[in-house]
């Protein structure tokens, strides 16, 4: 079984036990977190049931893993022949979540 959920503006296709990084939430490590935001639940090969945009009482029960930070991602801008350059880092903070269970 799967689940389509949101968080963090983006949209994840998770499943039971599958662990995955997202943007970071608020939490330790060993907590508990539910989203109610479930966009569809379906089986592999199956019938899948959207909702419109939420399917009523579905939820998605997970466990933090840890919090940490990913790489460090450099955008570089340069312009040839007139002396510019700008080099900026980031680093996200990001959340390791490990589904629990999917309640249709």
């Amino acid at each position: 079984m799967y689940a389509i959920i949101k968080t963090g503006g983006k949209q994840y296709k998770v499943k039971n036990d599958e662990i995955f990084d997202i943007e970071k939430l608020e939490g330790e490590a060993g907590s508990k977190l539910t989203f109610s935001e479930v966009l569809a639940v379906g089986e592999e090969g199956e019938s899948l049931k959207v909702g419109t945009p939420l399917l009523e009482g579905a939820k998605v029960e997970a466990e933090i893993v840890k919090q940490y930070r990913g790489p460090k991602l450099i955008a570089f801008k340069m312009k040839k022949r007139k002396g510019y350059r700008r080099k900026v880092g980031h680093r996200q903070s990001l959340t390791q979540i490990k589904i629990s269970a999917i309640n249709a």
